[in-house]
């Protein structure tokens, strides 16, 4: 993963910030007081608990969504972010893009800087091959991760934005429950 990449976008994502809490202080302010209605939940799945592993991963690039399942039936769905280009497969090195197709976790790391992660099996024989054809390097290190260490308080703003150099970033209470729940070895399909 490209650090250099990573700075500028860490730099949008801290100014966004800055707006945003402005943003949130001014809509409380003016709109707390008049609302009246419960809030709607996040959807049938977002605020259950993950209790079953899961089997197999589906990533909606395009939705923005991971859905996790076990023997079909689907457990639960997440909210997530993306590298920054997210449209389109990952091809090369420093693409910024997020890579479609069948892989699997090859791996569990609880000391990830990036709270913990699950590896993803990027790439594949034929990511390899297309690359070569074009001279290029195919890159790597894909992970389903959580936020950047120490930022785990900043949750909301990380998920308003594709900020990943081309991996699946969950929030930090998120990728805790998903890392319980997934042994190595699952399969992981990124749909566009």
């Amino acid at each position: 993963m490209e650090k250099g990449l990573f700075g500028v976008y860490l730099q949008r994502l801290f100014a966004m910030l800055r707006l945003m809490v402005f943003f949130v202080f001014l809509f409380s302010l003016v709109f707390a007081c008049k609302s009246k209605t419960k809030s709607k939940p996040l959807g049938k799945y977002q605020n259950l608990p993950l209790t079953e592993n899961v089997d197999s991963i589906v990533i909606y690039k395009s939705k923005r969504q991971m859905k996790v399942y076990n023997q079909s039936a689907l457990l639960k769905t997440y909210k997530v972010s993306l590298g920054p280009k997210p449209i389109g497969a990952k091809h090369f090195e420093g693409d910024g893009k997020t890579p479609e197709g069948m892989y699997h976790v090859d791996g569990k790391n609880p000391h990830s800087q990036y709270h913990k992660c699950l590896g993803v099996s990027y790439p594949s024989e034929r990511d390899r091959i297309y690359a070569r054809k074009a001279g290029k390097p195919t890159g790597g290190d894909i992970k389903i991760h959580g936020l950047p260490n120490g930022k785990g308080a900043l949750s909301a703003i990380f998920k308003a934005e594709d900020w990943t150099a081309g991996c699946i970033a969950l929030d930090d209470q998120e990728i805790d429950e998903l890392y319980l729940h997934t042994e190595v070895g699952i399969w992981v399909n990124i749909l566009p």
